[in-house]
């Protein structure tokens, strides 16, 4: 099992749609990340910041920044641009985070 976890940017004032974006979650993108290992995700929020952090626990070999020529994925990417902040393929700007620490 492999613990992933990132930080990404949420545009200013958007908490509310992000929040109602992801409690409504598309069931093929929810299996997909499932199908590919994915088997616990949490995204986090900084509300001063506007930072989100997301945890992954993973058994498989990639985590859901891996599926980037998914169709479902690109789709959401699509549907998620204009509340954060994107690259020019409308993926999320991800930055990979280090694990200095772990108590199991």
């Amino acid at each position: 099992m492999q613990r992933l976890a990132f930080k990404m940017k949420l545009k200013k004032g958007q908490k509310e749609a992000y929040v109602k974006r992801h409690n409504e979650i598309w069931p093929e993108l929810k299996k997909l990340l499932k199908e590919n290992g994915v088997s616990e995700y949490s995204i986090f929020l900084d509300e001063e910041t506007d930072t989100l952090f997301a945890f992954q626990k993973n058994t498989g070999l990639v985590g859901s920044q891996d599926l980037a020529n998914n169709k479902i994925v690109k789709k959401w990417w699509d549907f998620m641009a204009d509340i954060m902040d994107v690259n020019s393929d409308n993926s999320p700007v991800s930055v990979p985070l280090e694990e200095v620490f772990f108590m199991p």
